[in-house]
């Protein structure tokens, strides 16, 4: 069943830990902005999977050069919010996701690094416009409709739980030690995806 098809392979290819996973989970550990987090990434996810369903990815597939720039523009990101992660880091922070001065983040600024996160990230293009829209390509008519819709489903089943979930853990999260050990993990993270992110830009694998 078309259906189900898209919300599995929509499944696998979403939970993964990467850079937005990472912030949307942030968010919810810091109870900030959760839900308009978890829904920019959802529609952004309903957007480019419904372009590649749209036949879209194929297009891209003939134009690699797009897809290496923004590879290129995704390693400086990714590079910066590590940069970040690990100051926020060295100032430890509370439970709220305050830093010492009481700086929280704005909802506009939770909004565009989400859209950053999302849009300056090639995997993301390879997972929902390319892969996702080269498999609905299989499909005709309604087929197509429900399996893109299956994928934007799986979208909507991740990132809420992802986010509202974590607010289950707050209550272990109110030592600035902890929050200390999540932005190093996190810019570690970022800082590993930079680096394989510039590798592959580097090389045009993609």
């Amino acid at each position: 069943m078309p259906l189900i098809e898209g919300l599995a392979l929509g499944s696998a290819l979403i939970i993964a830990i990467g850079a937005q996973n990472a912030f949307v989970l942030r968010q919810g550990l810091a109870g900030q902005h959760v839900f308009v987090v978890a829904t920019v990434c959802f529609l952004s996810d309903v957007l480019l999977i419904g372009l590649g369903a749209g036949g879209v990815g194929t297009l891209i597939r003939t134009q690699p050069d797009i897809l290496q720039g923004v590879a290129w523009l995704g390693t400086a990101f990714l590079f910066v919010f590590a940069l970040r992660s690990f100051y926020r880091a060295y100032r430890p922070q509370t439970l709220a996701g305050t830093d010492v001065h009481g700086a929280q983040t704005s909802m506009g600024a939770a909004i565009g690094t989400a859209l950053l996160l999302t849009f300056l990230n090639p995997h993301v293009y390879l997972d929902t416009v390319l892969v996702l829209g080269g498999i609905a390509s299989r499909f005709d008519g309604w087929d197509r409709a429900f399996f893109a819709g299956g994928a934007m489903l799986a979208s909507a089943l991740w990132f809420y739980p992802l986010g509202f979930g974590a607010k289950k853990l707050r209550k272990y999260m109110n030592r600035p030690v902890t929050w200390r050990v999540i932005d190093s993990v996190i810019g570690t993270l970022m800082l590993i995806l930079a680096v394989s992110l510039a590798g592959a830009a580097w090389r045009g694998d993609f």
